[in-house]
């Protein structure tokens, strides 16, 4: 669901998350190194006077690079090649420039922060929401009801950040290389109410408003339909731009998430996303049902 709360590079959402991704592609590349030469993972760390999990979260680019232990990996691994060391650690430093979103640590889940970087850099953000519009398309005073409902006990500062939060990610909708969005909602989330009437029409104006937009692509799995393919619930697929990185499944769970980019995982969601994309109405009948249900508020 994409919201980053329980129960519910360069400056900026469009390329911020360019770090995100140097760190995953920099893990993925050392864990190839260590496979090719028959390292274990508790070998690898051994070598740099870590923990075989340290390792394991530096190939999931779950944390950031210390040069050194970069350069000590590597000579492990047998990279003696001057060019292929200099790239390689050339990443790791870019890798752990700060996104945007660090200012927001306070209220941000650390496993949220991973998502928001992935969401920063991609080339191509797929999702199917049931519970909230998706947070990418939620007016202000919507995303403000999501929150308080989400975290009661939340100070209104502490609210009023986590807003803030949700209306920069929306940045990517208008900024000039950000993504393709193609998102499935459920029908029930157009009925829920979050908020008072007034914030409800006014998030299904915007919703409206915003399926126009070239790079959006809006459709609605109704009611009529039945049960369809999203049984399992939310989720969100991104791809990137780089050919090095595999395509992300990310699932939101009350106080973690998962992220998956194994071929087989992967390729289970994009079916499931292929078929509700096919079993929803069309981005124009959608947009009829939003108008429809806008009228009748």
């Amino acid at each position: 669901m994409a919201t980053g709360q329980p129960g519910s590079g360069t400056d900026g959402p469009a390329g911020s998350g360019g770090s995100m991704v140097r760190r995953i592609l920099l893990g993925s590349q050392l864990r190839r190194l260590r496979e090719s030469r028959g390292v274990t993972r508790e070998a690898a760390g051994y070598s740099i006077r870590a923990s075989e999990s340290k390792i394991s979260r530096m190939e999931l680019g779950r944390v950031s690079f210390k040069a050194r232990d970069v350069a000590d990996l590597l000579t492990l691994y047998g990279v003696t090649d001057a060019a292929e060391r200099e790239a390689l650690l050339g990443l790791a430093k870019e890798a752990n420039v700060a996104g945007w979103w660090h200012s927001f640590g306070d209220v941000l889940p650390g496993w949220f922060q991973t998502y928001v970087g992935l969401e920063g850099a991609a080339s191509y953000i797929r999702a199917y929401e049931v519970q909230f519009v998706h947070g990418l398309l939620q007016t202000e005073g919507y995303v403000h009801a999501v929150v308080t409902r989400g975290q009661p006990n939340a100070s209104a500062e502490e609210v009023d950040k986590r807003v803030a939060l949700r209306m920069e990610r929306q940045k990517l909708l208008v900024a000039e290389r950000g993504p393709d969005v193609h998102i499935v909602l459920d029908e029930a989330a157009l009925h829920r109410p979050y908020g008072d009437a007034e914030v409800m029409r006014g998030q299904l104006k915007h919703l409206a408003e915003v399926s126009e937009h070239p790079r959006l692509t809006l459709q609605v799995m109704p009611f009529s339909f039945g049960g369809h393919a999203g049984e399992s619930g939310a989720f969100t697929m991104l791809r990137f731009p780089e050919s090095d990185l595999p395509d992300v499944v990310y699932l939101e769970q009350l106080t973690s998430a998962l992220y998956l980019d194994k071929a087989e995982d992967v390729a289970h969601y994009r079916r499931v996303m292929d078929r509700l994309h096919k079993d929803s109405l069309s981005p124009a009948e959608s947009r009829d049902l939003v108008t429809k249900i806008l009228q009748e508020a």
